[in-house]
C-alpha cells in the first residue's frame, strides 16, 4: 500500500517536471519568435526609403484603374535604383489643402518619409476658396515635412482662365513664392503639356486620361530625381 503511494507520488512529480520543461520550452520558442519579429521589423523599418504623395484626385488616379495613374508608374520606374524605394500614395479625390493639412502629422508619423510630394490647391481654386488660406496651409504641409526630415517637392497646378486674370494669376504665384521661401523644389505645373491637349483629359476636361499619366510622371521626375540622387 505504501509502496503504490510512494510510487504514485514520484509519477506526480516527474508529470509536474515534464509539463514545466514544456512551459518553458514553450516560452522560450515564443519569445525567440517574438525577438526575431521585432528584428524583422527593426530592419524592415531601417530599409528602403519611403515617398510620400499627399495630393487630391490627380494623383489618386480619378477615373481609371490605380495602377494606371502617374504614382504607380512612379513606382515602376524607382525599381532600378538603389535604395528600394517605396510609394505611400495618401491622395484623396476632392481634398483640399485644409485636408492635406489635417492629415498630414498622422502621415509623417505613422510613415516616416524621406521624401513628401505635395499636389494640393486645385480643389481650392475651383471653390474659389481664400489663397490666404491656401498658402497658410501649404506653408504649415511644408514646415512640418522639413521639419520631420523629409524633403520636400512642391506641385504646383493652376485653374481655369474663368476665375479671372486676377486670382488665378495670384493662384499660381502661391507656389512660386513658398518654394523660394522655404527653398523646396518646384513642379511649377503638373499638367504641363498634357491640359492644352483634349485628346489626352478626360470628359470633364479637369482629369487626364491614363494615356497622359507618363507624360504627368516626366514632369515630376525632372525634379524628383534630383531629390532622389541628394539622399
Amino acid at each position: 500500500m505504501i509502496a503504490s503511494v510512494l510510487f504514485s507520488d514520484v509519477m506526480t512529480v516527474k508529470l509536474l517536471q515534464n509539463v514545466f520543461i514544456r512551459t518553458l520550452l514553450l516560452l522560450a520558442i515564443t519569445l525567440y519568435g517574438m525577438g526575431g519579429y521585432a528584428t524583422q521589423q527593426a530592419n524592415k523599418d531601417k530599409s528602403g526609403r519611403t515617398i510620400l504623395v499627399v495630393g487630391d484626385s490627380l494623383s489618386a488616379a480619378y477615373g481609371m484603374q490605380p495602377q494606371q495613374g502617374w504614382v504607380h508608374l512612379l513606382q515602376n520606374r524607382l525599381q532600378p535604383y538603389q535604395g528600394n524605394y517605396h510609394i505611400i500614395n495618401a491622395s484623396i479625390s476632392g481634398d483640399t489643402t485644409a485636408g492635406g493639412r489635417s492629415r498630414l502629422p498622422a502621415l509623417l508619423t505613422q510613415h516616416k518619409p524621406h521624401i513628401v510630394i505635395i499636389e494640393l490647391g486645385a480643389n481650392d481654386g475651383l471653390r474659389g476658396l481664400p489663397l490666404k488660406a491656401m498658402r497658410n496651409n501649404l506653408s504649415n504641409m511644408i514646415r512640418l515635412s522639413q521639419s520631420s526630415g523629409a524633403s520636400v517637392l512642391l506641385v504646383g497646378v493652376r485653374i481655369p482662365p474663368n476665375y479671372g486674370p486676377k486670382y488665378t494669376k495670384k493662384f499660381r504665384k502661391v507656389y512660386l513664392n513658398l518654394a523660394k521661401k522655404y527653398r523646396v523644389s518646384l513642379v511649377p505645373y503638373l499638367l504641363n503639356g498634357v491640359s492644352e491637349k483634349l485628346e489626352l483629359m478626360q470628359a470633364d476636361t479637369f482629369h487626364p486620361k491614363a494615356e497622359a499619366q507618363a507624360m504627368i510622371l516626366n514632369n515630376i521626375w525632372e525634379q524628383l530625381s534630383h531629390l532622389i540622387n541628394r539622399q
